[in-house]
């Protein structure tokens, strides 16, 4: 598909943005999601400055990134051991046939 023109805002800044056509509805939610996380901290904490708000998110979403990164990695070690044992079990009951 095609690239698009689209206007995203971040913390009250408009960032024009070329995108693929199937890109923009993440795209929109991403942006979406940074807000809202900005907006909660504004209500939470005492911290006004729009550049320190950006870097809570940004460290909030790359340590839910690093997280979801290291699942990942643990599921597909203990799928591969499984996979492995079965692919034993099949052969083993295979060879004695």
């Amino acid at each position: 598909m095609g690239e698009i023109s689209i206007k995203i805002n971040i913390a009250d800044r408009v960032y024009p943005l070329k995108v693929n056509m199937e890109e923009e509805e993440i795209i929109r939610r991403a942006a979406k999601l940074i807000n809202d996380r900005i907006k909660e901290y504004q209500e939470n904490y005492a911290v006004r400055d729009k550049q320190d708000l950006l870097s809570m998110c940004v460290l909030h979403y790359a340590t839910y990134s690093l997280k979801a990164d290291k699942k990942t990695t643990v599921e597909d070690t203990e799928i591969a051991d499984k996979v492995y044992k079965l692919d034993y079990l099949l052969s083993d009951f295979f060879s004695k046939q």
